[in-house]
């Protein structure tokens, strides 16, 4: 385990961190490897004979290495990496680094891995996608990733974003060499520009006419100078981004600069285990699902994924199927409160489902929940086919799992299509109401005369309608058998949407900012036999934190800003993961849990 690197922040696969050695570097980092005060030492290839021993232990040492092209046959990668003579470090050394051929399968623990040949994989998606996950998956949660080489303005947020910690200026400074100039939206070669659009101190004081005149070595040096500060610009610029938890949001953008960065964000998406892992489960910021690719993201996968495995319906004979809104939570919009107003008492019989791009449904017990009161998107009242594709499978494979004898869909233009769609295709009958828009006059007593003709249905009180949104929550936040545990016995009080568990004590608080159940002591016990989200800690008694060396368990479903449980033999406590529970068994510095509640047992 690193000691050198704790990890700060994360927004998927990106992560700022703190690395340690003579002195302190915040990560995603940009060096300049041969400046003599870099952290990192590149001591060159074993094909020359290298004096370890003599190089600074208090930075990391990248071992000699053998560089090999992209396309090197799989056994002369084999039998070169697999047997690095000569690689292994000095006893002393501390700190490594070591390069790794892209193809590479077999890992040596380091605490620095360098990709090589990693120039080659610009343009090459697919291969530049597979070898970084290929790497990340093979090695700790806490070592370092360099990439040298292949950093531009341009691409620097799809690297990092996949979980590239460090990168050099070695392609912006050969970039000006060539004449061409970098933005972050991408190259114009210099004889080609009319104007500068940057502001920086080389572009004002010249025009590209100008530049032009200069000397070939003089051109060059104040060239690669601008390319060099547009890449730091971009490097804060993108760090910003990951401590404000809308990194995706700025890659979506970014990647419309080249077709490999497209293909590359939709080869990553792809990879859904690999991100999701690294993903926090919500964040305070709103989702914008401004792209098709926005369909992918992991947050929009993984609620239409918990609502299909961990979501159980009310006992209720009749769904009622609605629009979603702009304004949120749904039930704050206008259009919302003309439905209830409509629905009216009859509204305790039936269960609401909204349908939505780009969630697919949202139950309206799970409105609150991140990300279904978190997310914009535009409204064009156009649908393209990937959006109806995606919508229609979520309330296809909902109603395959959720029976009802009566579906009632208030719904019109697109929405009514995509039901007609699952209708035919389910072979069950739904009841329309909305013939002129959903909000019309007629078409409101439409849906309060289905409801109240209704007959023989199930019925709920409404203490248990407060208790089925404090149910569902539980199970979409724990698993499912979760809400039952913590239910059981207990009662609502305080009004939507600060609702509380109370059974002779408080259990547990809903928290309207972001739809999650904060626990009590009392309510992480009526969990006790729950296996799910649960921290095991060493014989030492915790006060406000967990730190990750002190963590002997955790279960590999935690994602940050989960709510968890700790357990150690003296201590019991309910707190926030600030690390998913596979980090936490991995890394050797950082704060796992952020404690809430805590007490000391035996």
């Amino acid at each position: 385990m690193s000691k050198i690197f704790e990890i700060i922040h994360r927004d998927a696969a990106a992560r700022i961190g703190k690395l340690v050695l003579d002195k302190e570097l915040s990560t995603p980092a940009i060096i300049q490897i041969h400046e003599k005060d870099c952290p990192v030492i590149d001591p060159g290839s074993l094909w020359k004979k290298t004096a370890l021993h003599e190089l600074d232990t208090k930075k990391i040492v990248i071992l000699p290495h053998r560089s090999l092209p992209l396309h090197t046959r799989e056994d002369i990668i084999k039998e070169l990496q697999d047997s690095p003579a000569g690689a292994q470090p000095a006893p002393d050394m501390a700190h490594t680094g070591l390069v790794i051929h892209p193809f590479h399968q077999r890992l040596i623990e380091a605490d620095m891995y360098v990709l090589g040949a990693a120039r080659q994989l610009e343009k090459r998606p697919r291969e530049f996608v597979n070898s970084i996950i290929r790497l990340k998956e093979n090695t700790r949660a806490d070592s370092l990733l360099y990439a040298p080489a292949l950093a531009t303005p341009e691409n620097l947020s799809m690297l990092v974003y996949i979980g590239v910690d460090i990168v050099d200026e070695t392609l912006p400074v050969i970039k000006g060499y060539q004449d061409i100039y970098l933005t972050n939206s991408g190259e114009h070669h210099l004889d080609r520009l009319r104007e500068f659009p940057c502001v920086c101190s080389v572009c004002s004081a010249n025009t590209p006419q100008e530049f032009m005149k200069l000397p070939k070595k003089e051109r060059s040096e104040l060239l690669s100078h601008h390319n060099s500060l547009k890449l730091g610009e971009e490097m804060r610029n993108v760090r910003e981004h990951i401590r404000g938890g809308h990194l995706r949001e700025y890659v979506e953008r970014q990647c419309r600069a080249h077709p490999w960065l497209t293909a590359a964000l939709r080869f990553i998406d792809a990879e859904y285990t690999f991100l999701e892992k690294r993903t926090p489960i919500l964040r305070s910021d709103t989702l914008y699902a401004n792209t098709s690719e926005s369909l992918n993201r992991v947050e929009i996968k993984r609620f239409a994924k918990r609502v299909m495995e961990r979501y159980t319906a009310p006992d209720l004979d009749t769904l009622v199927l609605l629009p979603c809104s702009a304004k949120k939570p749904y039930s704050t919009s206008l259009s919302h409160q003309k439905f209830i107003n409509a629905m009216g008492k009859y509204r305790r019989y039936v269960h609401e489902v909204i349908i939505t791009s780009p969630l697919g449904i949202v139950p309206r017990e799970l409105e609150l929940m991140y990300p279904a009161a978190h997310y914009d998107t535009p409204v064009t009242g156009y649908w393209d086919m990937e959006e109806r594709a995606w919508v229609t499978a979520c309330l296809r494979s909902y109603l395959i799992k959720n029976r009802y004898k009566n579906i009632v869909a208030h719904v019109h233009g697109a929405y009514r299509e995509i039901c007609e769609s699952v209708e035919r295709e389910l072979g069950i009958d739904f009841i329309y109401t909305a013939d002129d828009g959903v909000t019309s006059r007629a078409s409101l007593d439409k849906l309060q005369k289905a409801i109240s003709e209704l007959e023989s249905v199930k019925k709920r009180s409404g203490e248990m309608a407060k208790l089925d949104i404090m149910r569902t929550l539980a199970d979409y936040q724990f698993g499912r058998g979760a809400g039952n545990m913590l239910v059981n016995g207990a009662a609502v009080k305080a009004p939507f949407p600060r609702f509380q568990l109370f059974t002779d004590k408080q259990l547990a608080t809903l928290i309207p900012q972001y739809g999650t159940i904060a626990l009590t002591l009392e309510g992480g016990l009526q969990l006790c036999d729950h296996p799910y989200y649960r921290v095991k800690i060493g014989d030492f008694i915790p006060h406000s934190s967990i730190l990750a060396p002190g963590v002997l368990d955790a279960d590999p479903q935690i994602r940050p800003n989960d709510e968890v449980i700790v357990q150690g033999e003296r201590f019991f406590g309910v707190g926030r993961a600030l690390m998913s529970g596979w980090e936490m068994k991995q890394c050797a510095k950082g704060m796992a849990v952020e404690l809430r509640h805590s007490r000391k047992i035996g």
